[in-house]
């Protein structure tokens, strides 16, 4: 469950590192797993700045994210306990995302960690594709 002003750690590479949630998506006062919600990045990761081409051009192209910008992000994991269909209750060590352009598409091409099984059941199977793990 992710409240106004609450801090999630950003698993994939679009440049972000740190999230702060600034809106809820749908109305909703808090966001649970699988809902989307508007982010600013409060810790992105630096660009690197070298002289002619010795920079490779991956390096620049991967940071589509810096500090200060505001973003769509999907949920996929909380602290907070969430109870599923069958009665189990599923939580984590962290809140953490997945930042996603205005179409609603992933930002990043890679997921770096375990995402809740409520991403595929609410329409975000791009997603649960890009994940190593669901739990």
């Amino acid at each position: 469950m992710l409240l106004l002003k609450s801090f999630a750690k950003v698993i994939d590479n679009s440049g972000a590192l740190v999230v702060e949630v600034i809106n809820v998506m749908g109305g909703a006062r808090v966001a649970s797993l699988g809902d989307e919600v508007v982010c600013v990045v409060k810790k992105a990761r630096p660009v690197a700045q070298g002289e002619g081409g010795s920079t490779s051009a991956s390096s620049n192209a991967v940071s589509k994210l810096k500090k200060g910008d505001v973003a769509r992000a999907l949920v996929v994991r909380t602290v907070q306990p969430v109870r599923r269909l069958d009665g189990t209750f599923v939580k984590f060590d962290d809140n953490a995302v997945v930042m996603l352009s205005k179409q609603g598409t992933p930002l990043g091409n890679r997921v770096l960690g375990v995402v809740a099984l409520e991403a595929r059941q609410k329409r975000w199977a791009k997603i649960a594709s890009l994940a190593p793990k669901m739990v």
